[in-house]
């Protein structure tokens, strides 16, 4: 029975997660590189065209133009992550909400690598932002979430609460 560990590669994060995918899967794992692109550039442009400027003229829609630089700009950093973990993986494109999608890519895997996106500056729950939350709060498998570059140091963690 093979592992599968899906990491989630995303713009600024995505060489922490590869160099956790290579110091903690082991070596024949199936590896799942993740991009998932969200809808909203590309669907606000299709409908600010739609609504304001080119009712009939579908070809001028700067919206397609929007996604075919999003997917050309997803396809680059998966292959920069392929180099970077240096062993055979698969390649995964999701678009759609990011938070959701991610899930659902993770449900049959062994493993999900993921980094923080918030806060990065100080320990604490502020160091997820609202999409990477929500992933930590649904996955269907571990979680191995990893800081995108050196953890601030334990004196920047929040002071307790106050006693009831």
């Amino acid at each position: 029975m093979s592992v599968i560990v899906t990491a989630w590669i995303a713009e600024g994060t995505w060489p922490a997660c590869v160099d956790a995918v290579r110091g903690h899967a082991p070596e024949a794992a199936d590896v799942v590189l993740l991009h998932v692109s969200g809808p909203d550039i590309p669907g606000l442009a299709h409908a600010a065209y739609a609504g304001l400027l080119g009712r009939g003229h579908p070809e001028h829609d700067p919206g397609t133009r929007l996604e075919d630089l999003g997917a050309d700009s997803a396809g680059r950093l998966l292959d920069a992550a392929a180099r970077r973990l240096g062993r055979p993986c698969r390649r995964e494109e999701r678009s759609g909400r990011v938070e959701r999608e991610v899930v659902a890519a993770a449900a049959g895997a062994d493993l999900l690598v993921m980094a923080r996106d918030g806060d990065l500056a100080r320990l604490g729950p502020r160091s997820l932002g609202p999409a990477a939350r929500f992933v930590v709060d649904h996955a269907p498998c571990p979680v191995l979430l990893v800081w995108p570059a050196a953890a601030p140091d334990v004196a920047t963690l929040p002071p307790p609460h106050p006693p009831h």
